[in-house]
């Protein structure tokens, strides 16, 4: 198989047009190859924003989208660092750093994070496995680069590479993933929050010693993109109607999961691209096998199940029959077991049809060694030539900085909540305790 991927150095220019950065310009043939190895074009198969789609019909973007994208980026990263900086930027980190933010989310799966909860794989894990893996077109046409590139590659993805000045731009509080993301989850969901001025950040944008940092001038612009940022998971990550869809997918799963030890049999038949996850004995190619596609294919062959609550749950995400939610604080967590207890007496089973959901954002933060993942604080330069870190300068990241944004919710069937005279009694109960325990209702 390795004799099936060879190049030249130069090649036909090649253009992706994209409705964000109108032209995605590929010229190196690794980069090419990549895009067409099955690995990577499996990732069309991938919704980048997973339940939020539910929420906002026009996000059915996908990973290979938002990777194209991201590899975009850095390539006028790049391009600028040549140019403008090549006495402290290596231009052999160039081909380097444009592989590693397309190939970032390669290890991204069917409704990646939902699924990692539950069958407890990890993305970033898997990507450096399908880089290093001689199993996998992309490991061929990365072994042909170097016989140490494949693991180059995964060093950057899993942050241990040398050269911080690559690892910053594929994964920092401002890098190439998540300005594409922003302008392109914006874009899609109609929304306006995540938008920033991307050109202004590239003109400022410049290699540090260890990392990268901005010019002065361009600060208001990296102020803006930390305040999309934040706007961007206040309104749309985090919307309550989203994280109702991403309940349901997580109690369906888990309910398939227990199912399935009493009757693998019918899994084996509607859905057997699942049984080795069932039976935490899953390969890379079993993880490979899996799409958004196939998923929802399964879910719809559930809705038939004869188990009531695999059929029910199964019905209500294909066809999105959400939950609501009431929001709930440290104060008056205590008091969810009587909300539970009356879901339970309409005749839930609260284990299933119940869930708490905490969603918490840190929008900036500066570097604080001793803290469990420490973030790479963002650094601006003086006109004096030193660095300074930017919410030292900017009072509006200042105000964001260090500070978790969101809420815990608790979820339920609307049904509580409606009109049906064979509740009344219950749902009063139900109504009365949020308002005397000062639950704030939800989406």
């Amino acid at each position: 198989m390795k004799g099936n991927f060879c190049y030249n150095s130069l090649m036909v220019e090649k253009v992706f047009r994209d409705p964000v950065h109108n032209y995605i310009h590929v010229s190196h043939p690794v980069i090419y190859n990549l895009i067409n190895s099955k690995e990577f074009q499996r990732l069309r198969r991938i919704k980048q924003l997973g339940t939020s789609s539910f929420t906002f019909h026009g996000g059915e973007h996908s990973r290979f989208s938002h990777c194209l994208g991201a590899y975009e980026i850095a390539r006028r990263v790049t391009e600028i660092f040549e140019e403008k900086y090549n006495q402290i930027w290596d231009k052999e980190e160039s081909l380097l750093t444009m592989v590693a933010a397309l190939l970032h989310d390669l290890g991204h799966g069917a409704y990646s994070h939902t699924f990692e909860k539950l069958f407890e794989t990890n993305h970033e894990e898997l990507t450096c496995r399908m880089l290093t893996s001689e199993d996998t077109e992309v490991y061929q046409i990365l072994n042909q680069v170097s016989p140490d590139f494949p693991e180059k590659v995964a060093s950057v993805i899993n942050h241990t590479y040398s050269n911080k000045q690559v690892v910053q731009l594929i994964s920092s509080q401002i890098d190439v993933d998540r300005m594409d993301y922003l302008l392109r989850d914006s874009y899609f969901t109609g929304t306006n929050y995540g938008q920033f001025d991307l050109t202004r950040i590239l003109r400022v944008i410049r290699p540090i010693e260890n990392g990268i940092a901005f010019d002065r001038n361009g600060m208001h612009a990296v102020e803006d993109y930390i305040v999309s940022r934040y706007q961007m998971y206040m309104q749309v990550y985090f919307h309550p109607a989203s994280r109702a869809v991403e309940v349901l997918l997580q109690k369906l799963l888990q309910r398939a999961k227990e199912l399935y030890q009493d009757y693998p049999d019918f899994f084996t038949t509607n859905s057997p691209l699942l049984q080795p996850f069932f039976e935490e004995n899953y390969t890379l190619q079993d993880y490979l096998a899996l799409d958004d596609g196939v998923m929802n294919t399964y879910f719809q062959s559930w809705i038939h199940s004869e188990d009531r609550v695999l059929s029910d749950l199964a019905s209500r995400f294909i066809n999105r029959k959400v939950f609501k939610s009431v929001i709930f604080t440290k104060e008056n967590e205590k008091h969810l077991d009587i909300l539970r207890r009356l879901i339970s007496d309409i005749g839930f089973d609260p284990h299933y049809y119940t869930a708490i959901h905490r969603n918490f954002d840190l929008p900036y933060d500066v570097y604080r060694p001793n803290s469990e993942k420490p973030r790479t604080q963002i650094e601006i330069f003086q006109k004096n030539g030193e660095l300074a870190e930017l919410s030292t300068l900017s009072p509006i990241v200042q105000s964001l900085s260090g500070s978790l944004q969101g809420d815990n919710r608790f979820y339920f069937p609307k049904e509580i909540l409606s009109d049906n005279h064979l509740f009344t009694e219950i749902r009063e109960q139900f109504i009365s305790y949020i308002i005397n325990d000062h639950f704030q209702y939800g989406e």
